[in-house]
């Protein structure tokens, strides 16, 4: 029968979509070759591509033969981009024409085709390869630039592939691929990686950053410039605890629908830092069909905004959601789409636009600069920022003295990351991860303050003037303190420290 069923994928938002792919052959009939169900321009042109491979791979074309094929990719109301389905076309053309014969189900084909039938690499794979192992398939071909990636999936066999002759040879069982192994997570540390030990001074800064790194919370540095704020803020990673198995497919998965993974794991917290001048689709997301913006390429890592209030209003007021909620949700007239967002924000800033104000130099900025300038940061961002730090000039024989010994921050932070799981886990809450995670409901049952922290707190909130989301923001913070001290119970300290971090009038 001139007809077959092959399956394969396709990245949808930030997962994978099975799409199967059917060819139908009417023979005796004039030549025509067509692809149905909704194809972009590069699905299209797909079957040139497939054309030219099959007869290279030495097997008859479809254009050599006077008969009309009909590929259909379905579901039909699915857009099919990329150059992800020339392999599974291409061989369901060859089982449908009887040329080939083998059992296609419970298997995934993946792979653009070159004109002579190599596969060439794609982007997306991994999280295509999790959705057919979600979807019980067995077996997955892919390019071989692609197999480790893909290889790290449990439950499904990665076969890597060379070119089409080669993966027919073994379909029909003349010479067997043998399946990619397990990918193993390895981690390296980096040596030209930043750390804090390699920062003179600035030890305000650091105590911030660390109880920031504790509590997944967010941070705003202000200082004069060339005091090291870019370098505190690309240092801060390394205070951060590894990735485990489930965040690396998450993370691996974004980066390698959006192409930047080279076709290698993500398993480090990833550190993402846009120009000032990025839109905000770049930043948020979105686009005619919706794509991920850099918000989401650095879940569960950092966003590094500097020079924050040069970035333009509409792209700092769209930070306020995911800050809020851990997601952002992009609509457009084509549909609206979901992306996580759970990421920690570290913004610097100058005190004015000439960078000097506060400072023992002139500052040449007049009146109504400084208010434009601090009217650029709005009250809702700020509302969202847990710490503001003040970064100010180090002294020279700081910068001229040897390299600090490594402080072990670092080990701080996991340990009060320990403490934060086992508390969650006592309590059986699934859904936080750090203390910044808490929602309102959620407080009460993790944090407990006694009758005088309640009173100091209140008191000091009215001073301030603190709306009900900083107010919570000051409990949170207090409890990261304390984890970061290894205290059981809040105290006093601990209340007054995270109240020290709130944005002072002379700079906000």
């Amino acid at each position: 029968m001139p007809f077959a069923r092959v399956y394969a994928a396709q990245p949808h938002l930030i997962n994978g979509h099975i799409v199967t792919v059917e060819v139908d052959i009417h023979r005796n009939s004039l030549h025509n070759f067509s692809i149905v169900g909704l194809p972009a321009k590069e699905v299209d042109e797909g079957k040139l591509r497939v054309s030219s491979a099959i007869k290279n791979s030495g097997f008859t074309s479809p254009k050599s033969k006077n008969q009309k094929t009909v590929a259909s990719l379905s579901p039909a109301d699915l857009k099919k981009e990329g150059a992800y389905f020339d392999l599974a076309v291409a061989l369901a053309y060859l089982l449908a024409d009887e040329t080939i014969n083998f059992n296609p189900e419970g298997k995934i084909f993946l792979g653009e085709l070159a004109l002579n039938g190599e596969l060439k690499p794609l982007c997306g794979v991994l999280p295509l390869a999790k959705e057919a192992a979600l979807r019980g398939f067995k077996e997955v071909y892919v390019p071989e630039a692609n197999s480790h990636e893909a290889a790290i999936v449990e439950g499904i066999d990665v076969f890597p592939c060379a070119n089409l002759a080669q993966i027919i040879e073994h379909l029909i069982g003349k010479n067997k691929l043998a399946p990619a192994p397990r990918t193993e997570i390895v981690r390296e540390r980096k040596e030209d990686a930043l750390d804090f030990s390699d920062i003179r001074g600035q030890e305000t800064a650091k105590r911030g950053l660390a109880i920031a790194a504790a509590g997944g919370h967010n941070v705003l540095m202000i200082g004069p410039p060339g005091t090291g704020k870019t370098l505190l803020a690309r240092a801060f990673a390394s205070l951060l605890p590894d990735l485990d198995l489930d965040e690396i497919l998450e993370v691996t998965s974004i980066h390698s629908i959006a192409g930047i993974t080279k076709n290698k794991l993500v398993v480090d917290p990833p550190f993402r830092a846009p120009h000032h001048s990025a839109s905000s689709v770049s930043l948020i997301g979105g686009g005619t069909f919706p794509k991920p913006g850099e918000i989401t390429l650095a879940h569960r890592g950092i966003l590094f905004l500097d020079e924050f209030p040069e970035f333009t209003r509409d792209v700092l007021e769209a930070l306020r959601e995911p800050l809020e909620e851990k997601t952002i949700t992009v609509s457009r007239a084509h549909g609206s789409a979901s992306f996580p967002a759970n990421f920690i924000l570290i913004a610097a800033m100058n005190p004015c636009p000439c960078g000097f104000f506060g400072t023992h130099k002139n500052c040449t900025c007049g009146p109504f600069e400084l208010v434009r300038y601090k009217k650029k940061v709005s009250g809702p961002i700020l509302d969202r920022v847990d710490l503001v730090i003040e970064v100010e000039n180090i002294d020279y024989e700081k910068l001229s003295g040897k390299k600090q010994k490594p402080d072990g921050l670092r080990e701080k932070v996991l340990a009060a990351r320990e403490i934060q799981k086992a508390r969650f886990n006592e309590l059986k809450m699934s859904r936080p991860k750090t203390n910044s995670d808490l929602g309102v409901k959620d407080l009460e049952k993790a944090i407990v303050l006694t009758s005088d922290l309640s009173k100091l707190l209140n008191e000091s909130a009215a001073k301030l003037d603190l709306s009900p989301r900083s107010y919570h923001r000051i409990i949170k913070l207090a409890r990261t303190i304390a984890d970061l001290e290894g205290e059981e119970n809040l105290k006093a300290s601990h209340l007054l420290e995270a109240l020290q971090y709130r944005p002072k009038q002379k700079f906000i």
